[in-house]
């Protein structure tokens, strides 16, 4: 595995030429040398999709990573936001993958970015809702029961309503509809906190985050605990046999 990674350092003409790099400063680029690399994805599934590849050592989960580490990660995520912006793509879903469960082909710690020209139908949905004043995730502020840990003005908190067992979110104590660099790399790191709580608790287990932005910003994790059958899948019907509020203790614990 270790031998065959194509996002460590050294294998970089295993990937795509690079679209971005934070390295110091006269480096070539696709050579060593680099702290974080982005890098189209080999099989894109949209027009625009790209790999942010977190670390050049081989970490296998954001769990592992450093926080100096995962600052600059949050800092490459800002800047392709902005680069999308820039190119005509409004809206970039951020993604973490974890796991084959998950969808994660390689081991090697990293992110999607989906660039889209509008945003997706999970933000869409929520506009009307936003428009009459109401924000579901202030609700879901205000239960102060499921509060985990906090950051900066980021807080970490089990989801009320999770699909899935230990199911979270991070999210700005304030409404904001956009994050800032800095916003960003503390909820990128409430993020790792969370990774790290559910390993003490449940072991390494497969997972999936995401980066919802418009409306009330805010990161989501769930964990691949269940299987999603056709209740679920068909119904829109999600049978969680953990209470929030136990989860959260668990988590604090």
């Amino acid at each position: 595995e270790l031998d065959e990674c194509p996002f460590c350092e050294g294998r970089e003409d295993r990937t795509p030429p690079e679209t971005y790099a934070i390295a110091p400063s006269g480096r070539t680029p696709d050579t060593p040398g680099w702290q974080v690399r982005v890098v189209p994805n080999l099989y894109p599934a949209l027009e625009r999709q790209e790999v942010v590849v977190h670390t050049p050592r081989h970490a296998r989960s954001l769990a592992e990573l450093e926080e100096s580490e995962l600052e600059l990660a949050a800092k490459a995520f800002h800047a392709r936001r902005e680069a999308a912006r820039a190119e005509g793509f409004p809206y970039v879903q951020i993604v973490l993958n974890e796991g084959r469960a998950a969808g994660s082909s390689l081991p090697h710690s990293h992110s999607q970015l989906f660039w889209l020209r509008e945003p997706p139908p999970a933000v869409r949905e929520e506009l009307p809702r936003l428009r009459e004043g109401s924000c579901g995730v202030c609700d879901v502020l205000r239960q102060e029961s499921l509060e985990i840990a906090l950051r900066g003005d980021a807080v970490l908190l089990t989801a009320p309503a999770g699909r899935a067992p230990y199911e979270l979110v991070i999210a700005p104590k304030n409404h904001t509809d956009e994050p800032t660099g800095d916003s960003l790399a503390d909820a990128a790191l409430l993020l790792r906190d969370a990774i790290k709580r559910l390993r003490a608790v449940e072991g390494p287990v497969p997972l999936n985050a995401w980066l919802h932005t418009g409306g009330h910003w805010h990161l989501e994790l769930v964990p691949r605990l269940t299987v999603f059958a056709g209740l679920e899948l068909g119904a829109g019907i999600y049978v969680n046999s953990l209470p929030p509020e136990e989860a959260a203790q668990r988590l604090r614990a």
